[in-house]
């Protein structure tokens, strides 16, 4: 199964940038997307940003993330 992963960006050089993936620093690449700037919230899929997102979004899209993640620690326990 493949999915994107909303990051938020930190730090951009060139055509790349510093993300935060989920506590983890990442350098993904950003050239898909025109504009993009430190404190935007993109999604990742194999290294490459593929689309902006509103903060509203990425942030529930991320607490939804991290409640099934949680879930599913509690069920294999």
């Amino acid at each position: 199964m493949c999915y994107a992963i909303p990051v938020k960006i930190l730090e951009i050089h060139g055509d790349t940038a510093k993300v935060d993936y989920g506590g983890v620093l990442k350098t993904v690449n950003i050239s898909l997307l025109e504009s993009v700037k430190r404190g935007d919230y993109v999604l990742i899929h194999a290294g490459f940003a593929i689309e902006r997102l509103e903060k509203q979004s990425a942030e529930e899209s991320l607490a939804l993330i991290k409640e099934m993640m949680e879930s599913s620690n509690q069920e294999t326990v």
